[in-house]
């Protein structure tokens, strides 16, 4: 059946007459409906999947995501998560608890990297989907962290070495053992984190990165040889001679805690081991000082030196110990600031003098004790001891022997006065505590002597014996504090400079009690042999008593037994 045409050569469109009522026709009505609606479900379903930069079903971190686009998913999790983010993590070590915080290891969560990771992700129509979210730790910072914590004893790994005997290397063989797997504990860490789980970090058996040959590969291509011959430093016109000694001191072998050792030269360790050759070729920064004008304090600026530069010498030195001599490198001058400058003293406020005090002895000048005295005077001449740190006298002055200028006069050894090495720093260490005792700084190290001695004042008073006794003060003050030492034919005077902080320090004592008198002990006559006449012993209290703004502020309070001096007799009893 087929239309008439309407023009010529052309047919009309066909017409499709209505079905007729039946059951078969309705089935099929039935059906085709079906499908459209299947059709248009699944069409639906296909765009809801796709909406939104997120895939549907996306959570990080249990936030559900799906369907955002990104800048949305970025602001819900900050918003979900944002203030878990300072929360520290728990922390499970070997076997010990405890937390870090998460500032100390820079633990962050990376919100826009996560977004990304999600983004990534394949269209989904059910189901759910976890991705990881991106944290960032500086794994540095968390070794140390852990490494503070843990009982050095557990980490069993031995660590390389290679260590000069003269100029002999002798090799340290490395071992397997338990240590810390720090990625490892990285990821666990943050794994934990921002879920409220404990990061459980145990110890794992670890070969060391250096072998046993490798180490005897050092010794013979390097640290032999390093030490066969001198080095020659040319520095411009001029050059210095490194000798085998220096070398050696310079030269050494560094094992990190994975056992990986490495070869490096120690600028300053070399820079003392050759001292004199380098001073040949350079010239030290002038440092700035404070010094007594007129009676007042007074700064002399610092002025910059030129020093070899070590930072660079180091790799091109290592670069030639290996090879046979001769061998030479060529080494550059830079300019060096002066650690103390004119700008760091102006700082401290030494304007004013805050305290002294004077002992005195006898003997006059040229007595080997009064010499001494002199000689650590000299020493501590000048010393400035910046707000809150602690002044140690053995640290200043180093050991007090020979070679330092001392000489031997009467010291205390197991309750005798013998000839000793430095006999008399004790009455300039009285001196000097007194000194700080009275402009109030804080007593951190001092005791007294086993003997009184009437030239000092009773328990307010120090001795000292390099290394085991020191003179240790703090200061507590805001401002420096400048230490100035001088002396005559027969005393010894230190005064402190520094801004006056309290209105008065005194000492009140109490009475004397315990009182015992001297036993008489008979010696041997001989060089070790000083006679005596001996003096009681007792106990005493003394108070500090500090006050500032017309108050009493503090109270300290002293006390010490002093033993009885024994009579000493050079000679047999009779």
């Amino acid at each position: 059946m087929f239309a008439s045409e309407t023009r010529a050569g052309q047919a009309a469109a066909p017409v499709i007459p209505p079905p007729a009522d039946g059951p078969v026709n309705r089935k099929r009505a039935v059906a085709v409906g079906t499908v459209a609606a299947v059709l248009i479900a699944g069409a639906g379903a296909v765009a809801w999947a796709y909406i939104g930069d997120v895939p549907r079903g996306t959570k990080i971190l249990g936030v559900d995501l799906g369907g955002r686009s990104r800048s949305d998913a970025e602001r819900r999790l900050t918003d979900a998560v944002g203030p878990r983010t300072g929360d520290p993590v728990a922390v499970d070590l070997a076997g010990e608890r405890f937390s870090i915080e998460a500032a100390d290891i820079a633990l962050r969560l990376d919100v826009g990297r996560s977004i990304g990771k999600a983004i990534k992700g394949s269209p989904r129509l059910a189901g759910e989907r976890t991705v990881l979210p991106v944290i960032e730790l500086d794994e540095a910072k968390l070794e140390r962290t852990l490494r503070g914590r843990l009982d050095p004893r557990k980490i069993t790994l031995k660590r390389p070495g290679i260590a000069y005997t003269g100029l002999t290397p002798r090799p340290t063989y490395p071992a397997a053992g338990q240590g810390l797997d720090v990625a490892a504990a990285a990821t666990t860490v943050r794994q934990a984190w921002l879920v409220g789980g404990v990061a459980t970090i145990g110890l794992v058996t670890k070969p060391p990165e250096t072998t046993r040959e490798q180490v005897d590969a050092l010794v013979a291509d390097l640290a032999t040889p390093a030490v066969a011959a001198p080095v020659t430093v040319t520095v411009g016109d001029e050059s210095l001679v490194l000798t085998p000694k220096a070398i050696a001191r310079g030269l050494v072998f560094r094992s990190d805690d994975d056992g990986l050792l490495t070869p490096a030269i120690d600028g300053d360790k070399l820079h003392a081991a050759a001292a004199e050759e380098f001073a040949a070729v350079e010239e030290e920064p002038e440092q700035a000082t404070i010094t007594l004008a007129d009676g007042r304090p007074k700064i002399v600026a610092d002025s910059p030196g030129d020093m070899v530069d070590l930072a660079k010498l180091g790799p091109a030195l290592l670069a030639v110990l290996g090879n046979p001599a001769p061998r030479s490198v060529e080494a550059v001058l830079s300019a060096r600031e002066a650690a103390t400058t004119e700008a760091d003293l102006a700082k401290l406020g030494v304007k004013e003098k805050v305290s002294t005090f004077t002992t005195y002895f006898t003997g006059g000048k040229s007595s080997p004790r009064s010499q001494n005295i002199m000689t650590v005077a000299r020493a501590v001449d000048g010393a400035v001891v910046p707000p809150g740190a602690t002044f140690s006298l053995n640290k200043h002055t180093g050991d007090r022997d020979y070679a330092a200028g001392y000489q031997d006069a009467p010291v205390i050894v197991g309750g005798k006065l013998e000839p000793g090495v430095g006999g008399g720093a004790s009455q300039f260490t009285t001196t000097l505590f007194n000194a700080a005792y009275y402009a109030g700084l804080q007593d951190v190290e001092h005791k007294p002597h086993s003997f009184y001695f009437s030239r000092y004042p009773a328990v307010i008073e120090s001795t000292i014996f390099y290394p085991t006794l020191d003179l240790k003060f703090k200061n507590t003050t805001p401002y420096g504090v400048l230490i100035d030492t001088s002396y005559t034919g027969r005393s010894v005077t230190v005064a402190l400079w520094s801004t006056k902080v309290y209105d008065s320090v005194r000492t009140i004592r109490s009475p004397r009690r315990g009182i015992t008198s001297p036993p008489t002990v008979y010696r041997e006559p001989g060089p070790k042999c000083i006679a005596s006449s001996g003096l009681p012993g007792f106990t005493q209290d003394a108070w500090r008593v500090i006050r500032k703004d017309g108050k009493e502020i503090e109270r300290e309070k002293f006390t010490w037994r002093y033993d009885p001096e024994p009579r000493f007799i050079c000679g047999a009893k009779p």
